[in-house]
């Protein structure tokens, strides 16, 4: 038998292992529906992160090549993942989760992201991030980084913690005003109630006057607090939509000091994109001179661009940190394969957190 002969046989030899996969695939979405209507009774949620890393072990025992148990591993992952999606569509509407309340900037952005999709607000950014990954919520939208006061570290810290994915960046044209109760006037205001990057955002036109600032959990939360509060000396900094939702009066409009302040917003998933134009990822190095430099060297020596860095302390390692990174590339390349290989070995922990779609501001 000759070469090209030895070819078409092993090619015949998997189209009929396709075959016969495709029909393995029918039946094994014939139990996950079983399954669904078990956890739609019961009300669990879709996943069940114990059950999943049981089939992973055993199904990477029953690989009898060491070589292969890695790649059988990878499918069994991508089933599952095809699994909750499926699930997650069975159940009825796509539910997008947000930190605040209605009118909050998050809330704006998921508005604005998803238009027409049923929303749930949570009080917390934890909260938003166990939604997503226990699949009470499709996707999740929170802040990441403001242009003016930096990045929202919490945010940082979950991304290390849960087991959520990046799937979209958005910026959104953040424009800050002084609402208060109809009828108030500018020079009655006594106290400024808001969030603390809205009241950073906002400090230049702050000082100077004699107004007590107050920290509150968001915008939407300060303008709804002094909705209700019969104040006219009380104000909040927030959004002209909050406004009209909350029947305040803007006093001041488009206070913050840069009149470029953008907030981007990050989408989360329990499904990871396996393509785009950008990626993420969070990782540890060793306590060795030159170790971040060596990770940095490796995702630059492979030709990407390295957007973005920072570095964040880990809260119950004290001094301890992770890096966050942002890489210009489809991570689904065999030359970003390569890469990402490469840096887990140079590294004590790595994450691929995602990929994703490079959106202008306003996010077309």
């Amino acid at each position: 038998m000759d070469a090209v002969d030895e070819l078409q046989q092993a090619r015949a030899e998997i189209n009929e292992v396709d075959a016969e996969m495709a029909a393995l695939f029918e039946r094994r979405m014939t139990a996950v529906r079983q399954v669904l209507e078990y956890k739609r009774a019961h009300g669990l949620p879709v996943l069940d992160a114990g059950r999943e890393k049981e089939v992973l072990q055993r199904g990477a025992a029953r690989v009898s090549d060491p070589a292969l148990r890695e790649y059988y591993t990878r499918v069994l992952e991508r089933l599952m993942e095809v699994s909750r999606d499926f699930q997650s569509r069975q159940l009825g509407e796509f539910t997008v989760a947000y930190p605040g309340v209605e009118g909050a900037f998050s809330h704006i952005a998921a508005s604005r992201i998803f238009p027409g999709k049923k929303q749930q607000a949570f009080v917390t950014f934890e909260e938003v991030f166990r939604a997503v990954q226990d699949g009470t919520a499709a996707a999740g939208v929170v802040p990441f980084e403001n242009s003016y006061t930096g990045e929202v570290g919490e945010v940082l810290d979950l991304l290390w913690r849960y087991d959520c994915s990046i799937v979209e960046m958005y910026d959104l044209d953040i424009r800050q005003n002084l609402l208060a109760l109809p009828g108030a006037r500018l020079e009655d205001i006594r106290q400024v109630y808001s969030h603390h990057q809205a009241i950073s955002q906002c400090q230049t036109w702050l000082s100077g006057r004699d107004l007590e600032v107050v920290p509150y959990p968001n915008t939407a939360l300060a303008a709804k607090y002094i909705s209700e509060c019969g104040d006219c000396a009380k104000a909040a900094i927030a959004s002209a939509d909050t406004a009209a939702l909350y029947g305040l009066s803007v006093l001041a409009r488009d206070i913050n000091t840069s009149a470029q302040n953008v907030t981007r917003f990050i989408v989360l998933s329990r499904t990871p994109q396996h393509r785009g134009d950008r990626f993420n990822l969070v990782f540890t190095v060793r306590h060795d001179a030159g170790a971040l430099a060596r990770a940095m060297q490796i995702i630059g020596s492979r030709g990407f661009n390295l957007e973005s860095i920072r570095s964040r302390s880990m809260r119950d390692l004290p001094w301890q940190y992770f890096f966050y990174a942002e890489v210009v590339g489809d991570p689904s390349s065999a030359r970003a394969r390569e890469m990402l290989d490469e840096l887990a070995a140079a590294c004590s922990q790595l994450k691929l957190l995602g990929a994703w779609e490079r959106r202008d501001a306003e996010g077309r």
